[in-house]
């Protein structure tokens, strides 16, 4: 018990700080790109990145190098942290799955309604229906670690099993939702190498690096399949074994994790941030602000997240199908459900999918509702919990 307490610790440490790293990285891409440098930030972003072995080329862009590789590494830290919870985490007591997994589908349910609701007529607008249904856990965390000691343990737990519950949620939108053209030769090459895994893993081989060999080549051929390569990630980490019975004390999936969490929280995700968050909004007209879009998504991350987390929260206490997680109150779990409307990270990766990065045309831009739905709800949240939640002594 006391080793899952350290590492919850740990954990939320981290994340915090990540949090706070990741609103610097955007906040000075915001900076840059409504600046005289702003040509800077497009020629970086835009900057062509070829790799070429053989007949086998991938031709990207900077801003997809990250989107598409680099982000593999944070959803592949997702899935580590998925299954260590649901094998021997919090998530592992059936009990105690209830109230993250009803908050969840209504803080992906009911944004994403709000969202449909304004943006029905349009087709193109459509397509970012899932952009209001993600949490941002680090940056969610980040404004926690502004409240100390006041904020209980259980309340971070709660947040950190709903965000999980996201994003298993987000990453079968990615799945479903974005995935077109398919390369029925590509995803051949991804069966055998999720049967190598798997064969790899029932013979109990904790050798990390032929892991990653084989999920970078099973990266390369979702990139080429249409299925979004990301995912690559999360597949592999459903094979990193959680013990071997050569070595019990040993978890090479708790040890990669770990080693995972400071790239992850401290490279990947302010890179990530940095290079999706240069709104120029200098020349931008009122059509620009008030586009059903970017009011779309504002409005679902802030009053969707609200009201379909709690709701289904208080609904499920109330017919007694779970109770009060110890040390919380009402007033906590409305500014607990007010804080997941920080959508960034995942919001931003999903609006990126939805519409595409390189389109001229679009007399909208979802990164400015994303953005201001994550603020108002970082806001109310942090407000909200300040005055629900005691003083520390």
């Amino acid at each position: 018990m006391g080793t899952r307490r350290y590492r919850i610790s740990e954990f939320m440490k981290l994340e915090s700080a990540g949090g706070i790293l990741l609103m610097i990285a955007a906040a000075l891409a915001m900076i840059i790109a409504n600046s005289p440098l702003s040509f800077i930030y497009d020629l970086f972003i835009t900057t062509p990145v070829h790799v070429r072995i053989g007949p086998l080329e991938i031709a990207k862009p900077l801003l997809l190098w990250v989107n598409d590789g680099m982000m593999a590494g944070f959803f592949f830290l997702v899935g580590l942290e998925l299954k260590r919870e649901l094998m021997i985490g919090e998530l592992s007591d059936r009990s105690k799955l209830i109230l993250p997994a009803v908050g969840a589908i209504g803080g992906m349910v009911v944004p994403s309604l709000i969202y449909l609701a304004m943006n029905y007529h349009d087709p193109v607008a459509v397509k970012g229906w899932a952009i209001p249904a993600a949490t941002d856990i680090a940056f969610a965390l980040g404004i926690l670690a502004l409240l100390g000691s006041r904020v209980p343990t259980s309340l971070k737990i709660l947040l950190t099993s709903l965000a999980i519950f996201d994003d298993i949620g987000a990453i079968l939108i990615i799945a479903i939702f974005y995935t077109d053209n398919i390369s029925l030769t590509s995803l051949l090459i991804v069966f055998v190498c999720i049967c190598i895994l798997a064969l790899m893993n029932r013979n109990e081989q904790t050798a990390i690096g032929m892991y990653i060999f084989i999920g970078t080549i099973m990266w390369v051929a979702l990139l080429k399949s249409g299925v979004h390569a990301t995912l690559a990630g999360v597949i592999l980490a459903i094979f990193i074994p959680m013990h071997s019975s050569k070595d019990p004390k040993h978890s090479p999936l708790i040890r990669l994790e770990h080693d995972m969490h400071g790239a992850v929280a401290f490279f990947i995700l302010p890179i990530f941030a940095f290079c999706n968050s240069g709104i120029n909004i200098s020349n931008a007209t009122a059509d620009f602000f008030t586009h059903s879009v970017p009011l779309g998504i504002a409005l679902g991350l802030f009053v969707g997240k609200q009201v379909g987390i709690f709701g289904c929260i208080w609904l499920a206490i109330s017919l007694k199908l779970t109770s009060m997680p110890t040390g919380m109150n009402w007033k906590s779990l409305y500014g607990m459900s007010a804080l997941c409307g920080i959508g960034f990270t995942m919001s931003l990766f999903i609006g990126s999918l939805a519409f595409n990065q390189n389109a001229q045309d679009l007399v909208f831009d979802e990164r400015l509702g994303i953005v201001a739905g994550s603020l108002l709800s970082g806001i109310a949240g942090y407000l909200i919990l300040r005055k629900a939640l005691p003083e520390s002594g």
